[in-house]
Order: structure tokens, then sequence, then C-alpha cells
């Protein structure tokens, strides 16, 4: 199946491309985490068995999509899709986020609760955000202290410097340490990497994430995870390198601290359940999908 790379012109100046298959409604939103862009999601776009309606979009400042205006927080992400289903009419989706874009999706689902069907969260970070930390462990507070971490200016750096080598490296290590994958595969992965425009923005807006009641040692909660509204399925993968077991309860924990329980499933995968299982996510996406 060939999926055609479509855009969609934002009033903000934007332009977001994205690809679609047809299927039943309501539709999907699919949102891609950092270091990636929609095309990670075409084994589950293209999946024989799917019969869903999914759009899976580019970011701003990831992929195919403009970067015309460094993002400050995630809710400009946020905004960013409510003026892209504006755009393309769609009153109401279910929204999957995987990794970052979890954390993109829980945003989504809190500014416009009456949008959002499903919120499906895909090894995501926690409503508590996704810590930027420095070789000792400790929390950097600024984007300046992100830029200037030695440790971190690597990956800046060998993104802007397009290293591929640093990046299949990395990749090897955090997302195909259990699976073999094929040549083509990996080159999508690190393709991904090459084109985003937005790395220290993206993970300073992440760091200082927090949706929950509580702090998370940099920004106190700003409760806006009790506007979220809808059933809320969050996946994992045991052998995840990258968003933590803690993460992931810190999510159950919140949601359940404001009277909304989550239904959970665990995965034999690492942070990419659509190269690790990709049945096993096949399956819990559409038993949750045919829950009322």
């Amino acid at each position: 199946m060939t999926l055609e790379v479509k855009t969609a012109l934002l009033p903000n100046g934007e332009t977001l491309s994205y690809r679609e298959r047809t299927g039943t409604e309501p539709c999907m939103l699919l949102i891609h985490g950092n270091m990636a862009s929609s095309e990670l999601w075409e084994p589950l776009l293209t999946h024989a068995d799917m019969t869903q309606r999914f759009i899976a979009v580019d970011l701003r400042g990831y992929g195919e999509s403009s970067y015309q205006n460094p993002i400050g927080d995630m809710k400009d992400f946020s905004s960013d899709l409510h003026q892209f289903v504006e755009q393309l009419g769609l009153r109401h989706v279910m929204v999957m986020g995987w990794s970052n874009g979890g954390g993109i999706a829980m945003q989504f689902a809190a500014d416009y609760p009456d949008r959002v069907r499903k919120l499906i969260l895909l090894a995501s970070i926690s409503t508590r955000g996704y810590a930027a930390v420095n070789s000792d462990g400790d929390r950097l507070k600024t984007k300046e202290e992100i830029v200037k971490d030695p440790g971190l200016a690597m990956t800046f750096q060998a993104n802007q410097m397009q290293d591929r080598a640093y990046f299949a490296q990395a990749m090897d290590y955090l997302l195909f340490h259990e699976r073999e994958s094929d040549a083509a595969t990996r080159g999508k992965y690190i393709d991904a990497c090459m084109k985003q425009r937005n790395m220290v923005d993206a993970a300073d807006a992440a760091n200082r994430f927090n949706i929950s009641s509580v702090s998370n040692g940099l920004a106190d909660g700003t409760g806006e995870l009790e506007r979220i509204q809808c059933p809320v399925l969050v996946i994992w993968g045991v052998k995840d390198l990258i968003t933590t077991q803690q993460m992931t309860e810190e999510i159950i924990e919140d949601f359940a601290s404001h009277g909304k329980p989550v239904q959970y499933v665990s995965l034999d995968a690492g942070h990419s359940p659509l190269i690790d299982d990709l049945h096993g996510l096949a399956a819990a996406v559409q038993a949750f999908i045919a829950l009322p």
C-alpha cells in the first residue's frame, strides 16, 4: 500500500505534511515522537487487519512540515493540531501519541476535550514531562543549560552536521537492540533524525511539560489533566530504554488521582512496538477502539 504525502496550510502560516489511510470513522490522529516523523507510523497504517481511518501528521519542525516559527511549549504543537483538524474538517478524532507525541496528545486532549473521543499513549513521556538531565543525572532547568550540556550538545551537533553514523549507532542501541530490522526501516528512522529542525526547542518543551497536579522538580503541575474527558489506553514495552516504567506509572497514578482510571497494556517490546510487536500493538488498539 502506497500512502500519498499530503499537506495542509494552517492559518498560522505553518504547513503540516501528513499521510492518510482511508477507513472507518472516527479518524485516528497519529502523533509521532521526537527524532521521528509520520513515516514511522507506516507499519500500522499499512497493517492488513486495521480498518480505521488513520491520519499521521508531521509536527511542526519534523519530517516534511515547515518550521517558520519556533515552538515554545507543548501548547504550540497542540494549537497546530487543532488548526490541522479544523482544516481537514475533522469534528471528532481519536488520538494516539507515541513517545514525546504522547505528551502532545495529552496536551491536545486537555486543550480541546470536546474533539477527542479516545486517547492512546504509546511508550509515552510522563504526565510530568521528560526530564533533560546532565551526565550526573541532575535536571537541567533552562534552554540555555540544555544547549550547553556536553552530552546533549553531541546530539544537537550531529543533527546539524547530518551525521548519519552517530544516529545509526544511537538507534542500534535504543531502538534495535532487541529485534533485527531491515536496512530500509533503519534508514527511515535515521532520516527522521536528520530532518528534525527543533531538537533544542522540543527538549526544552518536554522538560517543562507537566499537566499533573504535582511538581516534577522543575515546574508545578498545571492540573490540566483534569480537562481530559475521554477513555485512555496506556501501552508500554517492558524493554523500553527511552520512556521508563516510572514514567508509565506516573501517567497511571496521575490519571487515577483525578478519578480517571486508564487501561494498561504491556508488550514484549522496546521503545518502538511498531517494530518489535506490531501484531500485539494492533490487537491492543483494535480492542480499545471497539469499546463503547
